[in-house]
């Protein structure tokens, strides 16, 4: 049986998120960027565990093509980048598009300018162009509310440096696509999966909590 994935090697392996079986380059490269992985799933768990060199250089390499965004962000920002990136793997478009590196600057951008001038005590609100950035933005701002309700102190100058490290990411990190490809999205897909506990928990002495 051929893998369905790639259409040219042997499906040894089996998926339980797709209910098939697939080939083991298509499972260790397209988990839980193009394929919705469970949890679970044994060959997810053992891959955690059980890096393969490739895997490690590929975090490394991630590491360091990201690095340049956000080597200036305090540990708090930090700590909201990786909420940030959360919804951004999280988010499901309508249909059959997906979100794309042009969709996070846009998001990123329209929220961080808005904050950048309610600072200045203007209230003005540039909403993106696409129907997906506009959904990631209002997702960014729903997770901001609910970090606040959790009694967080959370400034909108930190989350707006922070918002604006993403757009910079999203519109640097550009593959053969450009950005309307999915490099950047893909990228810290891949760096999420061996960063999930800082992302997931609060860093110590910071006052933002996960919603």
């Amino acid at each position: 049986m051929t893998c369905p994935l790639c259409g040219q090697r042997k499906a040894k392996r089996n998926c339980p998120a797709l209910h098939n079986s697939i080939c083991t380059v298509c499972c260790a490269t397209k988990r839980l960027t193009e394929i919705d992985c469970p949890p679970d799933c044994v060959h997810l768990v053992s891959s955690k565990a059980h890096p393969s060199a490739t895997a490690k250089r590929q975090q490394e390499a991630d590491v360091a093509v990201l690095l340049p965004s956000i080597r200036e962000l305090t540990e708090r920002q930090y700590q909201l980048f990786f909420l940030f990136q959360n919804v951004i793997a999280q988010a499901r478009p309508e249909g059959l598009s997906r979100v794309t590196d042009l969709d996070v600057a846009e998001a990123a951008a329209s929220l961080a300018g808005t904050l950048e001038t309610a600072a200045r005590g203007i209230i003005y609100e540039q909403p993106p162009h696409s129907p997906t950035a506009r959904r990631l933005a209002d997702a960014f701002k729903t997770l901001m509310e609910q970090v606040r309700e959790q009694g967080a102190t959370l400034f909108d100058r930190e989350a707006a440096i922070t918002l604006r490290a993403i757009e910079q990411g999203a519109r640097t990190v550009a593959g053969p696509e450009g950005p309307g490809g999915t490099a950047y999205v893909d990228l810290v897909a891949r760096i999420l999966q061996v960063n999930r506990a800082k992302a997931d928990a609060p860093a110590k002495g910071s006052s933002i909590i996960v919603p």
